[in-house]
């Protein structure tokens, strides 16, 4: 008996640990293009979401939200304070924040359905993690996922805990020691 609550507490904690919304790749390539999934796992206790709000970390560039039918999608742009190029143009103004609002009560994500929001984002050129602050608006109240652990600390140290990114080093080309001396090689006679 005691051996069934224990595992029981363990699928609960567990379930609580996932139900916060995550990215469905953890890490991408620095410099490069990356798809930005958001998995909502759940409402706001029974209540259904009805907007989800996602503000672009700084040093990504260049976001373009997917729409979704039933849902109103608004990208808010704002004047660069280190503005960047991109495809030999300057780039002074970039999307910040993406907002997809449910247009009716029957477009909402219901508490026990899961759904994803996407967006498309060229990466910062340095690796490292990337927090990125998600508030979730239901019927009935809103849980603001933008807290940030102190380095060196899990997501799972605070409350509410933003989306993480592991943002990856490009890897190096390597060349085999006989292709980097520059010298040429006969084939092995047979």
């Amino acid at each position: 008996m005691q051996l069934r609550l224990i595992a029981a507490t363990l699928v609960i904690l567990a379930s609580a640990a996932r139900a916060h919304p995550t990215l469905e790749q953890p890490a991408g390539v620095a410099g490069k293009s990356y798809k930005a999934v958001f998995r909502i796992a759940h409402g706001c206790g029974a209540s259904p979401t009805r907007e989800i709000e996602v503000d672009i970390p700084s040093g990504v560039r260049g976001a373009r939200p997917m729409p979704k039918p039933g849902w109103q999608l608004v990208a808010e742009r704002a004047q660069l304070q280190s503005p960047y190029t991109s495809h030999g143009r300057r780039v002074t103004e970039d999307t910040v924040r993406v907002r997809w609002t449910a247009r009716s009560v029957d477009d909402m994500l219901p508490n026990a359905h899961y759904d994803e929001f996407v967006i498309m984002v060229v990466l910062p050129d340095l690796p490292g993690p990337v927090y990125w602050p998600l508030r979730q608006v239901c019927e009935q109240g809103r849980t603001d996922w933008v807290n940030v652990p102190l380095l060196g600390r899990e997501s799972s140290s605070v409350k509410d805990p933003a989306p993480l990114l592991q943002v990856m080093p490009q890897a190096r080309p390597t060349m085999s020691p006989a292709h980097s001396s520059g010298a040429i090689h006969a084939p092995a006679a047979p």
